[in-house]
């Protein structure tokens, strides 16, 4: 069998997407938070001698703000949005940018680019003129090394527990909320009373809620006190009983080391004490402390939503999460006319480049987490008005469908960005939510706000009549939920509410302890 080879030429059309470094600052700075957005501009301010700080006291401009002319419910009436303002001799129109070529996924679905946004923030499916490419994998690889070196703070810790043990977004919110308020030694700081009536939810969920909290590692977290983190820790150790329990309600018996009433009020010998006294100086009183002294940071909004006087909501930027800076064009200028070295002017055209990409960069970043929040107020105006059960089905594609950019725009506007309003200091993923389909083609309902009305069925149902998933199904049904019986059960579950058999037996022990 013989084979035969030849040469020949083929001419072969591909598409590629190379990476500018424009492009990687772009994407950067519009994932980063506002406290590291102000640390990279303090460094580029250090680096680039055409950069300068923007003086705040002259002719700064107030916060861009996008109002709400009807935020009642059920309001499908569209807001006006605005475009930020830059500030004061922030871009010189003069220099050109080129941010046509910012996010090369930020398409329309046609991929034409026709409207004012997807040409500033869309590219061509063709790779782009530039010898300084990379690829995807570049982005970020510098900082590779110091991600991995970087311990993990117990904040991130719970946080990541967080999401792998409740599905539930309002659950989800109010955990956050929760683990925001519990300090470095693992201890939880805030008042759940106050929690409850911020976010307009029952203290009997918030307390569920951190219940769940208290369950993650290191065990002991979450405690309100010294007494209650040796609960938790003896609790795991199966060595928590009714004398433990009142050795723990008089730990300042322990300290001053009066044993022997400690004995008459546990009610055991000398040796049962010492045991007890043994097992206590095992536990770790401070759990968070594992986890090492972080600097705190503290999260500053990127948003503030406001109510007006007319009953709708302002949604305005935070103008002090915004670095101002500028391009000095007249020392680029003077400096330019004196240089002779071919080294000395590409250093400096190279400079202008980037302090013009910089500015311009900042400019976008602050219009598009203006979009996107105002875009998620209008969506979530009940949550702001009734509280957290209000939360609307939303997702990703439904803001960026509404403010015409990619999805992976909006996922990249709402991580590590916050919104401030009565009800506290919210990140915005958090306004993302599931949906589940109504009956007769009507209006779907949020995951959450299903998860609520099983929960009120079920606290509301009679002890001889305990409702079964099929029964609740239906009565769901009859409101208007089409929801599947494994899905009910499933956020049952997801609620720490037992079966009906459970339920039944439960009910009946407690009805004969009371007739007792």
């Amino acid at each position: 069998m013989s084979m035969k080879f030849s040469q020949r030429l083929e001419l072969r059309q591909s598409q590629s997407l190379v990476m500018t470094p424009q492009l990687l600052q772009a994407i950067k700075l519009l994932q980063l938070s506002s406290v590291e957005l102000n640390e990279y501009v303090e460094t580029e301010l250090e680096k680039n001698p055409l950069l300068e700080r923007a003086n705040d006291d002259a002719g700064a401009n107030e916060p861009s703000v996008t109002p709400a002319p009807d935020a009642s419910p059920g309001s499908d009436t569209e807001w006006e949005s605005k475009p930020l303002a830059p500030e004061a001799g922030e871009i010189d129109p003069r220099i050109e940018t080129q941010l046509e070529n910012v996010f090369q996924d930020d398409l329309s679905p046609t991929g034409s680019g026709s409207n004012e946004e997807s040409d500033q923030f869309g590219l061509s499916s063709t790779s782009w003129s530039g010898t300084s490419g990379g690829s995807f994998e570049d982005l970020d690889k510098s900082d590779l090394e110091a991600y991995v070196a970087a311990k993990a703070s117990l904040h991130d810790v719970l946080t990541e527990q967080l999401q792998v043990a409740v599905s539930d977004p309002v659950d989800r919110m109010i955990g956050a909320t929760m683990i925001d308020l519990i300090d470095e030694a693992g201890y939880f700081t805030g008042v759940p009373e106050e929690i409850a009536e911020r976010l307009g939810i029952s203290l009997d969920r918030v307390m569920n809620v951190l219940t769940v909290i208290q369950d993650f590692e290191p065990t002991g977290v979450g405690a309100r006190d010294l007494a209650e983190c040796l609960k938790l820790q003896l609790i795991e150790e199966n060595r928590f009983d009714p004398a433990m329990e009142r050795l723990l309600a008089n730990l300042e018996l322990m300290a001053k080391r009066d044993f022997v009433s400690l004995r008459r009020i546990c009610g055991v010998d000398e040796e049962d004490m010492a045991e007890m006294v043994a097992d206590i100086r095992k536990l770790e009183p401070k759990p968070g402390l594992k986890f090492g002294r972080s600097q705190i940071q503290t999260v500053i909004p990127d948003v503030f939503v406001r109510k007006a006087s007319d009953g709708s909501w302002l949604v305005e930027l935070n103008s002090d999460a915004l670095p101002r800076v500028l391009v000095n064009q007249t020392y680029a200028a003077r400096v330019s006319s004196n240089l002779k070295s071919e080294a000395d002017k590409a250093y400096i055209s190279e400079a202008l480049q980037t302090a013009n990409w910089l500015t311009r960069s900042l400019e976008q970043r602050a219009k598009t987490i203006l979009k996107v929040a105002t875009e998620i107020v209008r969506h979530q105006d009940m949550f702001f008005s009734h509280g957290v059960e209000f939360l609307k089905p939303l997702n990703l594609r439904a803001v960026a469908d509404a403010i015409s950019m990619h999805e992976s725009t909006v996922s990249r506007v709402t991580s590590n960005k916050y919104i401030a309003a009565e009800r506290g200091v919210f990140e915005m993923k958090y306004f993302f939510t599931a949906s589940i389909s109504a009956t007769l083609g009507g209006e779907s309902h949020s995951a959450e706000a299903v998860r609520f009305r099983i929960k009120q069925l079920i606290d509301a149902e009679d002890p001889k009549n305990i409702l079964s998933d099929d029964t609740i199904v239906q009565q769901l049904r009859s409101s208007g939920i089409d929801i599947a019986r494994r899905t009910v059960a499933k956020y049952r579950e997801s609620l720490r509410i037992p079966s009906s058999v459970e339920r039944r037996r439960e009910k009946q022990m407690n009805q004969t302890a009371r007739a007792s």
